[in-house]
């Protein structure tokens, strides 16, 4: 039997994160740096920046995942959620419901080590487009291994889309981020649902990459100099990742509490 008071108190935890999360990134931090190089980009970059997120995004879902899933044990890392699942059934406390976020949270902080080496590696080189389907694979990789530490599968196209959403929502600001993320939360809760395409989410998700790391990506392009763009690199993937765990967990607590839950309504 489910124990309600630590799943309420998991639940409320969350709250307080998601919360603190739209706080910090409801309004866009703009720099004198970004007006100082803005008459250096070329006009048709932005294009050019859309149709490369665009095509890592083709270039992953059709090929790569296999590729992914190489750098880590899919098998071991569904045995290990069955086995946390096990144990938090016979424990029932706060401590075997909070292993499952642990567990996610190790392999966050590998890729994120993972994607500071190529990112800034990258910069080094000059080489701000080359490096998207690498930022790219690194960043799906650490979200798959969340999703399969919350116990869900990302290979169906359902997931595929939500993971986009995710990606999308993380990025956006004011009230686009506060309404993108509601509407995720009524999902989650099935109060409503999304009626969109993968092609449309990758379209909708790849613009959000390339409008907030325009100037980012412009200046890792540049040999040496391209260090400050490849570190933005793990700043993105951190900021994303932080939010698909935030509603990895919510999918999981709420997974939990279907039916009769003093939050039977996500807000």
């Amino acid at each position: 039997m489910v124990n309600q008071k630590h799943l309420d108190r998991e639940w409320h935890k969350l709250l307080k994160a998601e919360k603190s999360f739209l706080n910090r990134n409801f309004r866009a931090l703009s720099g004198n740096w970004q007006e100082k190089i803005e008459k250096y980009v070329p006009e048709k970059f932005q294009s050019t920046l859309d149709k490369t997120f665009l095509k890592a995004f083709d270039l992953i879902f059709e090929k790569g995942t296999p590729v992914i899933e190489k750098t880590y044990n899919r098998e071991k890392m569904e045995q290990d959620y069955k086995i946390l699942e096990f144990v938090d059934g016979v424990k029932n406390n706060g401590s075997s419901l909070r292993a499952f976020g642990k567990h996610a949270a190790k392999s966050r902080m590998v890729n994120q080590a993972i994607s500071a080496a190529e990112g800034v590696g990258m910069g080094v080189l000059g080489m701000g487009l080359p490096d998207i389907p690498l930022f790219l694979g690194v960043l799906l990789k650490s979200i798959y291994e969340i999703a399969l530490s919350y116990g869900y599968a990302y290979d169906t196209m359902e997931e595929r889309i939500f993971i986009l959403q995710l990606m999308e929502t993380a990025l956006l600001r004011e009230k686009d981020l506060l309404k993108a993320d509601l509407l995720i939360n009524q999902q989650i809760s099935k109060v409503a649902d999304r009626e969109i395409t993968l092609e449309e989410q990758k379209e909708r998700t790849a613009k959000a990459l390339a409008d907030e790391m325009l100037y980012l990506k412009f200046i890792q392009g540049i040999p040496v100099a391209g260090i400050a763009g490849g570190i933005s690199d793990v700043v993105y993937q951190k900021k994303i990742t932080d939010y698909a765990a935030l509603k990895y967990k919510r999918r999981f607590l709420y997974a939990k509490h279907v039916k009769g839950t003093s939050y039977g309504t996500a807000t």
